[in-house]
C-alpha cells in the first residue's frame, strides 16, 4: 500500500484555512480518495488538551519556552497516534497548520531561536514532513479584521499586528527556503480564485504524470 499524502495548511489569523479546506476535501472527494481533516495543536483528546491551554486567556499565561514545549508535546501525541497510522494505511492528511507554524509564530513572532525549534522538530518527527505546504498568504491587519468579526480573540488573535508581521515574514521565508513543498496562494483574492490556484496545485502536484 502506497503511504498517504500529507498536505499541510498554513498562514496569519484570518487568511481562510477553514474555509480552503473545505474546498480541498470536496476537490478530494470529487476523487475518491480517503482523506482525514485534523489540526493543530490538536487532533488527539490530549492534544486538544493542550490547545485548550495555549490559547485560553488567564494570568497564568504559559511562558515562551513553556508555549514551545507545550506545542511539541501535543505535535508528538498527534503524530504517534493520528497522523503517522492514517500516512501508513494510504490516508491523505489534511492539517490545519503543522510545524511551521511553529516557525513562524514561535520563531519569527516570539523571536525563539530556530535552532531550537529544529532540534525538537527531528525530536519528535523523526523523517516525517509535509508533501505540500500551502501558505495562504495575507495582510495581518486585513486578517486580523477578519478574526474579529468572527467572535471573541483567544490568546494568539489578541497579539498585536507587528507580531502577524512577522509571523507573515517568516512564513514568507519558509516559502523561499523550501520551494518544492511551499506554495503561497495570495488568499486577499475572490474566494474563487482562491479555489481555482488551489485546485491547479494540487492537480499538478499530484495528479499529472
Amino acid at each position: 500500500m502506497n503511504r498517504g499524502i500529507f498536505i499541510t495548511i498554513e498562514g496569519v489569523e484570518g487568511v481562510g484555512k477553514s474555509t480552503n479546506i473545505e474546498f480541498i476535501k470536496e476537490y478530494l472527494d470529487n476523487l475518491n480518495i480517503d482523506y482525514l481533516v485534523t489540526r493543530e495543536p490538536g487532533g488527539t483528546l490530549l492534544a486538544e488538551n493542550i490547545r485548550d491551554l495555549l490559547l485560553s486567556i488567564d494570568d497564568d499565561s504559559p511562558v515562551e519556552l513553556c508555549e514551545l514545549l507545550l506545542i511539541f508535546s501535543a505535535r508528538a501525541q498527534h503524530i504517534e497516534k493520528i497522523i503517522g497510522p492514517a500516512l501508513k494505511g494510504g490516508t491523505w492528511v489534511i492539517c490545519d497548520r503543522f510545524t511551521d507554524a511553529t516557525y513562524a509564530y514561535q520563531g519569527g513572532g516570539r523571536g525563539m531561536n530556530t535552532e531550537l525549534i529544529s532540534e525538537l522538530e527531528t525530536m519528535v518527527q523523526g523523517s516525517l514532513r509535509p508533501d505540500l505546504t500551502i501558505i495562504l498568504d495575507l495582510d495581518p491587519e486585513t486578517g486580523l479584521s477578519r478574526a474579529r468579526n468572527r467572535g471573541e480573540l483567544d490568546r494568539f488573535e489578541r497579539e498585536h499586528v507587528e507580531f502577524f508581521i512577522k509571523v507573515r515574514e517568516a512564513y514568507l521565508q519558509i516559502a523561499m527556503n523550501f520551494p518544492k513543498r511551499c506554495a503561497v496562494i495570495n488568499a486577499g483574492r475572490d474566494l474563487d480564485e482562491v479555489s481555482r490556484d488551489i485546485a491547479l496545485l494540487l492537480k499538478t502536484r499530484f495528479f499529472e504524470k
